[in-house]
């Protein structure tokens, strides 16, 4: 599959077949994160890998009670490290190239997944301080997203404004 296919293909998935992943999934996924663009390379980035049960349960609560999070085999939690990119870029670093940088990590982990046939969903809404907590963060770790990854148990859908309505050319 090339890189076109997977972005124009891959959707949110919030069903999960109850099928366990298969040996070495999640570090693939976890290596494709590893490699997103960062600026200044400074990596500002730490993952948590989730499978017990009630772990994802409590999760699913922090998420203002989406479910899904939990009926995933596996949840990733996608951290910040504000302050690793502020060493270099002060607060330009801190509020934008920490946050952009793990946004990159997430998408290459959606794309990645959609390539191997896993279904995933960026997860953003949810309770910062209770994330925090059930993810264990360390000091100076901010969670930025959750990655409830699994087997697609439907297509998901998605429709997207046409280039007319988000592009502008200067000249």
């Amino acid at each position: 599959m090339d890189v076109l296919e997977a972005i124009l293909g891959r959707r949110s998935i919030r069903r999960f077949l109850d099928e366990p992943l298969e040996e070495g999934q999640i570090e693939k996924l976890l290596e494709a994160a590893r490699w997103a663009p960062s600026g200044g390379n400074m990596q500002p980035w730490r993952f948590v890998v989730v499978a017990n049960g009630d772990v994802k349960k409590q999760l699913a609560a922090d998420s203002y009670g989406q479910r899904f999070v939990a009926e995933a085999p596996v949840v990733i939690g996608v951290l910040a490290v504000p302050e690793e990119s502020a060493k270099r870029y002060g607060d330009r670093g801190r509020l934008l190239y920490s946050i952009q940088d793990t946004a990159a990590a997430v998408q290459n982990v959606l794309l990645a997944a959609y390539g191997m046939g896993l279904g995933t969903c960026w997860v953003g809404a949810f309770d910062d301080e209770a994330v925090a907590k059930t993810l264990a963060c360390r000091s100076g770790e901010v969670p930025v997203a959750l990655i409830p990854v699994g087997w697609p148990a439907e297509d998901g859908g998605s429709s997207r404004r046409g280039l007319n309505e988000i592009v502008r050319y200067l000249e």
